[in-house]
């Protein structure tokens, strides 16, 4: 589908929308390439989309444009609210949008699902509370979750993060907390040169498909506890940073077949979660 809008160099001029950074704002204007971002997540004509942040709207038309079946969208910046209702009436009532903080939201009250529609994020993240809103995501007591995939831009070096092996540098809490119960990869870089105004870093989109967890008898809430002890002293060996546990840290590495020597970023997802399930056990 062609897009009916004016260019949103266009929007952005008539609506008076220059980019806020109390906001965390980076457009891209690029209809073209929120095209290609919306395709990540494949066919979008039984999905509904939640997408945090449009702003004026470019991802928008681009999920419009390449057949989303409905756009559900939260936007903090009030400014940005006639420019969407310009996209809104202009593809049929297809997009709903909210002002609020997408921190403080119950998606599922908004996004009403029905029949077999899957239910998407995809977004270009607000640089300023995009990791948080991944947290919230991840760590939903419930598993599986309500959405079926993840399509969100950050900045890369956040990105990286996430989708990281372990062994590499950058390798660490989040990669642990996306893996351990989901498939995520990098799906595409972006240059800064694609936003207005461009942000001092690059950006890359990665896209998350939930799975069932590596062992459903593990808690969150242990996994978290013992992931973020053991990268809160990187460095440390894990004999030293797994201290703060308060459990017989020897004993615990033995059990779970780990060598004391051994550091946080050398630990597989797997390792993690069989830590964290002997933890409990210990506790116990």
């Amino acid at each position: 589908m062609t897009d009916p809008l004016p260019p949103l160099r266009d929007v952005i001029k008539a609506f008076d929308l220059g980019a806020k950074k109390s906001f965390g704002q980076n457009f891209l204007l690029d209809l073209n390439l929120t095209g290609k971002i919306a395709r990540v997540a494949g066919d979008l004509s039984n999905s509904i989309i939640y997408e945090v942040g449009p702003g004026p709207g470019g991802l928008t038309r681009g999920l419009l444009a390449n057949g989303a079946k409905r756009v559900v969208a939260v936007e903090m910046d009030r400014r940005c609210l006639p420019a969407l209702e310009q996209i809104k009436t202009a593809y049929d009532g297809r997009l709903s949008f909210h002002e609020g903080n997408a921190l403080e939201v119950n998606e599922l009250e908004l996004l009403t699902p029905q029949d077999n529609e899957k239910l998407r994020i995809i977004s270009n993240l607000p640089y300023n509370v995009g990791t948080m809103l991944l947290i919230k995501w991840l760590t939903l007591s419930d598993w599986k979750p309500w959405f079926s995939s993840l399509t969100l831009m950050f900045q890369k070096e956040v990105a990286q993060r996430i989708a990281a092996a372990p062994g590499s540098k950058a390798y660490g809490r989040l990669s642990v907390l996306a893996q351990w119960r989901g498939r995520v990869k990098i799906a595409m870089n972006v240059p800064a040169a694609a936003f207005t105004p461009p942000p001092k870093v690059a950006s890359a989109v990665i896209h998350y498909e939930p799975t069932e967890p590596l062992d459903k008898a593990v808690r969150l809430k242990d996994l978290e506890h013992v992931v973020e002890k053991a990268f809160g002293q990187r460095r440390k060996m894990l004999r030293a940073s797994l201290k703060a546990l308060q459990v017989p840290v020897m004993e615990l590495l033995e059990a779970a077949e780990l060598l004391p020597t051994e550091r946080a970023e050398n630990i597989t997802v797997e390792e993690f979660v069989r830590l964290a399930k002997i933890y409990r056990q210990m506790l116990s």
